[in-house]
């Protein structure tokens, strides 16, 4: 890959906010930036069971703490950061492993359903709020930035949350690339029509992926990287992930050969 992935951590270093701020910065100048990598020992990185779910299943009305606050990366193509995906026409869609516009290219990888549920921090749905997500590919390249893929928008969408607060998208799951643990970002804004103006969002976090699931895919065909990857970086040592993913576990089902669900309960506040 010939992207400058060192230039990406400066940026995210620079750009983190919130609880993660000060651990973010302690010892993160060693990190490169990248999306996946597992601990072997890490009893959060086990994910489909206890803090991850309880985090996925929480029942309607619980009350929440709020997701926590994290950097959009290098790449998110909101226009904060270079190219903005938000206010093309085709990025409001559930089934984001295609290209839209110009291209129509298709991103492999073993299938992967998201399906998020949105709610307020007295646990009632947050009907109407319009959800960006956005992941790298089988490579660990970023689409509209990482030079293979530039010219694609594979891997981005937005939906709008039903009268529940749910929502899903139908993707791949993604690479790992070096220095970080497997993650999809995602936005929250107020509403769709917020969202496609690249308006004002309402959070900015990221799901994690476990690391079960995470060696069961990245043994199937094109993750041969990944599984390099994985090896060298660990949950504990995540320059956003380590001080808890107690609300940011996805909690998993399924299979390699029909494709694996990520959920996640969630809220936001307001």
């Amino acid at each position: 890959m010939t992207d400058n992935h060192d230039r990406g951590l400066q940026f995210d270093l620079a750009t983190l906010i919130g609880r993660r701020r000060a651990l973010s910065l302690f010892g993160g100048a060693g990190l490169t930036l990248v999306a996946c990598a597992p601990s072997t020992t890490t009893s959060n990185s086990t994910a489909t069971t206890s803090n991850a779910s309880s985090s996925g299943t929480t029942a309607a009305g619980s009350p929440l703490e709020a997701i926590p606050e994290e950097t959009a990366g290098p790449f998110p193509g909101d226009g904060s950061n270079g190219p903005n995906a938000l206010t093309q026409s085709g990025i409001v869609r559930s089934d984001i492993r295609s290209s839209f516009g110009s291209s129509t290219r298709t991103a492999e990888g073993v299938q992967l359903n998201i399906e998020l549920t949105v709610q307020r921090e007295d646990g009632t749905p947050y009907a109407g709020a319009a959800l960006y997500l956005w992941h790298c590919d089988i490579n660990g390249d970023y689409s509209m930035y990482s030079d293979r893929v530039k010219n694609e928008n594979f891997l981005r969408g937005v939906q709008e949350a039903d009268s529940a607060g749910k929502l899903k998208f139908v993707s791949v799951f993604p690479g790992a690339y070096s220095g970080r643990w497997p993650h999809i970002h995602f936005e929250v804004y107020p509403s769709l029509a917020e969202a496609t103006k690249a308006g004002n969002k309402i959070t900015t976090s990221q799901l994690a992926l476990p690391e079960t699931t995470c060696k069961e895919v990245y043994g199937t065909t094109g993750y041969t990287q990944s599984v390099r990857n994985m090896s060298r970086t660990t949950l504990k040592q995540d320059m956003v992930f380590r001080d808890g993913v107690d609300h940011q576990m996805a909690t998993m089902s399924g299979n390699v050969q029909s494709g694996y669900t990520a959920s996640l309960t969630f809220a936001v506040e307001g």
